[in-house]
């Protein structure tokens, strides 16, 4: 088993960062370490204990290499959406100098995501896209709850063992070519993320800047 960093609870869940610009290209990652990590994210919570999540584990070269240009054909949509970093947080000067070095980081793995030493994508069994009606609400917010958990599982295992992770859904504009890059069945499974895995440089995280917590807690209600 890996060796894991002694952190209590609190601090892993604060210092478990999006993870870019100190991602070493450099040093492998052995599958075992990624294994334990795996495994550890199968004890999350899954709607109707149905278990139905999958986790493919990239370190081929040439399949990293398609994935890094499916990436970056998806980054090139995403920096003009008003959702992405690049504008967000536009009208706070204040949010200014923490957005900037986001966005850079961001521009930084778009262009440098198939050198991590393993890339990972969590999918889960079934499509929920297509459900119309009343019940596609639950059925996505089911669907996804039952892998996305488990993901986050999967990044605070590798804090834990001194890997970097970065969650990324940007691949997803052309989910179905990394479907074929990968033979994933597309008819039958989701994919819901992406993530590169790689020990990092530099010695440890702090907690990430954050707005205050009275405007987004809401008591008894809205």
């Amino acid at each position: 088993m890996a060796a894991s960093l002694s952190l209590s609870p609190d601090e892993l869940l604060t210092t478990t960062r999006a993870v870019r610009k100190r991602l070493d290209f450099e040093r492998p990652v052995a599958l075992e370490t990624v294994r334990e990590c795996v495994e550890i994210a199968t004890q999350a919570p899954t709607g109707s204990n149905a278990q139905g999540w999958h986790f493919v584990v990239v370190t081929e070269p040439a399949k990293k290499a398609a994935l890094g240009e499916i990436y970056r054909k998806g980054f090139a949509i995403y920096r003009d959406m008003p959702f992405a970093a690049h504008h967000v947080h536009a009208d706070d000067p204040t949010m200014a100098p923490v957005q900037d070095r986001v966005i850079s980081s961001a521009e930084y793995l778009a262009e440098n995501v198939e050198r991590a030493p393993v890339l990972v994508i969590p999918c889960v069994e079934g499509r929920v896209e297509a459900i119309p009606g009343e019940m596609a609400t639950l059925a996505q917010a089911s669907t996804y709850g039952s892998i996305l958990p488990a993901l986050w599982s999967f990044m605070l295992a590798a804090r834990a063992r001194r890997l970097g992770t970065c969650w990324t859904t940007i691949h997803l504009w052309h989910e179905k070519e990394a479907a074929d890059v990968l033979g994933i069945p597309y008819a039958e499974i989701t994919q819901c993320a992406l993530t590169p895995v790689a020990y990092y440089t530099g010695e440890t995280f702090k907690a990430g800047p954050r707005k205050p917590l009275d405007p987004i807690l809401h008591l008894e209600g809205w």
